[in-house]
């Protein structure tokens, strides 16, 4: 634990599904299945802390509590209610107190809110009412998760929210009779990193009981939504390349804890203690390790690209000395030697995946920044399960899918308890979206200004470098004849050096994508200068939080433009080489 308090391990949250009704002559299997899975994902992923999100339900949602609280890992219960209308569930005393046994030593409890503004009496009793906070349920744990445990007969479920419905919705986003089935068929064509589940086979103390055909019960599968294999031994390589990098971000997050506490710069602010709403503090906090790390990885970026661009510019200036001036072999030696110079830089950021980490930590950070402001400002999804996360990134590379797995899981508790405060509200409009002397809206104002004004420097170079190659040419042409050969050099050098450091400042200016930036800065001035009017002639909060919905989501389609720009702004040897040439 650090000074201020936070793990700097970030939680792989495993979220369990299962059946009630286990065979007794099963569990002894199911109980050392579960077991043996814990311990691999705890062995296999050491940078991260293991979290079990169950509901404790009577069957496989105990049994694997059971099994997390024995390996000493964190454990939250995720009810479907309050935990007095919850209790109803459990029918003998027996069932009753070891239920209340084991919320007793969870670490957290979490109770999700009423469907559609149910009251807690019209959940005393069986009915819709009670099918449709358990289908919540299903849907809050797969959506806030990064695998799924499923306790499953592997059969469809014959209610709704039962163990089938929440192994589909993990994997197409739809559970029949709860989610809109428009939006699922479009999240059906999307490669989605969060459908990966862990499949511990099991039978019902039911007729019909036994696994579906082709199950063997016990039996263990890793349960995707690939078209070729969607059950295998051993985790597929796409969820095992997100999870490395998830293990990365955490391992960035440890080594440099103490940057991170000295530089961090909370969305909260100084109204931390103003009665903004507790359940952020996660988002905050992962916030600011995001942005922190993303800034540390920026200038590590800025350091290379400035080096080898002023390399490459004496690179340059080497061959045009040996091209114009004096054809000496030494100013060729001096051209391989810089050259090697920057290639080992170049080959060190590589290697440190500087650039890439840059551009993800980043990305994470700006989309924790509309997950914190919605959560602050009571705004979400006109579905209901849909959160932040859904909006984020969805139609790029599926390695970025990290990202939203991170984000699903900051978002646990607020999304859980969703406020409508007023002063939420304010704090928000005057943070996030702020005026000139503040919030994004300043911070967009201001560094337009300052693209613009590096933009025109890069012009004004070109125009300097263009004008004074036309007048040595010219001077060349008219009294060229009356020049000495040791005048001609040195002229076209100059002018060579001129349309040099032209060159090398246009190839600095593309490798930060200055001119597209500028766009982009541009377009979200307008943005949030729109929705900073549209706010204040908002007759209502219902309006206002409208507005940011539509503000969020646009921010969020803005951020996954510029990391798609930027990935392939990377500088490359052969482009030090080119420039250099």
């Amino acid at each position: 634990m650090s000074e201020s308090g936070r793990n700097d391990r970030l939680p792989l949250v495993i979220a369990v599904t299962g059946h009630r009704n286990l065979c007794a002559d099963e569990r002894p299997g199911l109980h050392r299945a579960v077991r043996e899975f814990l311990i691999e994902m705890r062995d296999r992923f050491p940078d991260r802390r293991l979290q079990l999100l169950t509901p404790l339900a009577e069957g496989a949602d105990q049994l694997a509590a059971d099994v997390a609280l024995e390996l000493e890992l964190e454990v939250i219960a995720v009810l479907p209610m309050e935990v007095g209308a919850y209790r109803a569930d459990f029918g003998t005393p027996a069932s009753l107190r070891d239920f209340d046994q084991r919320l007793a030593r969870m670490h957290e409890v979490i109770e999700l809110l009423h469907v559609d503004g149910g009251t807690a009496d019209a959940l005393e009793a069986t009915g819709s009412e009670r099918d449709a906070q358990y289908a919540q349920l299903g849907v809050f744990l797969a959506a806030h998760c990064h695998l799924l445990l499923a306790i499953w007969d592997g059969k469809p479920s014959d209610h709704i929210g039962g163990t089938g419905d929440v192994v589909r919705f993990h994997h197409d986003s739809h559970m029949p009779g709860y989610t809109d089935s428009v939006f699922a068929t479009q999240q059906m064509l999307i490669d989605d990193e969060s459908d990966l589940v862990y499949h511990v086979v099991c039978s019902r103390d039911q007729d019909g009981g036994r696994p579906a055909p082709g199950l063997v019960p016990l039996e263990t599968w890793w349960y995707s939504k690939d078209a070729e294999a969607p059950r295998s031994r051993s985790m597929p390589a796409q969820h095992e390349a997100i999870f490395a990098r998830s293990a990365e971000f955490s391992r960035d997050r440890m080594r440099h804890a103490e940057l991170i506490e000295q530089d961090a710069h909370p969305l909260a602010g100084t109204a931390g203690s103003s009665g903004l709403p507790a359940h952020v503090a996660a988002i905050d906090d992962l916030f600011c390790t995001a942005d922190v790390l993303a800034v540390h990885y920026q200038r590590k970026v800025l350091r290379t690209l400035r080096v080898t661009h002023f390399l490459a510019f004496f690179m340059g200036l080497s061959f045009i000395l040996y091209a114009d001036v004096q054809t000496e072999r030494a100013f060729m030696v001096v051209f391989l030697g810089l050259f090697m110079v920057s290639a080992a830089i170049q080959a060190v950021a590589k290697r440190g995946q500087w650039h890439r980490k840059y551009l993800d930590y980043r990305a994470l950070a700006e989309g924790l920044r509309v997950q914190f402001y919605w959560a602050v400002a009571g705004v979400c999804d006109e579905n209901d399960s849909l959160f932040v996360h859904d909006n984020f990134l969805r139609t790029q590379d599926p390695e970025v899918g990290w990202i939203r797995n991170e984000m699903r899981v900051a978002g646990l508790r607020s999304d859980a308890a969703r406020s409508r405060e007023q002063r939420g509200l304010e704090f928000v409009l005057r943070e996030w979206i702020g005026d000139d002397s503040g919030g994004q809206l300043a911070y967009f104002n201001r560094r337009t200004a300052d693209r613009v004004r590096w933009n025109r420097l890069t012009e004004a170079l070109g125009v300097i470098s263009l004008l004074t190659s036309v007048a040595m040419i010219l001077m060349v042409v008219l009294i060229g004849d009356r020049l000495s050969e040791a005048w001609i050099g040195p002229l076209l050098a100059t002018m060579g050096a001129l349309l040099l450091v032209y060159g090398i400042r246009q190839g600095y200016a593309y490798a930060l994508a200055e001119k597209e930036l500028i766009k982009q800065y541009r377009f979200m001035q307008r943005l949030f200068g729109n929705a900073r009017l549209r706010l204040d002639q908002a007759a209502s909060p219902f309006e206002q939080r409208h507005i940011l919905r539509a503000l969020g989501r646009a921010a969020l389609d803005e951020h996954s433009e510029w990391l798609v720009m930027h990935r392939s702004r990377s500088v490359e040897q052969s482009d030090i080489w080119r420039m250099g040439s």
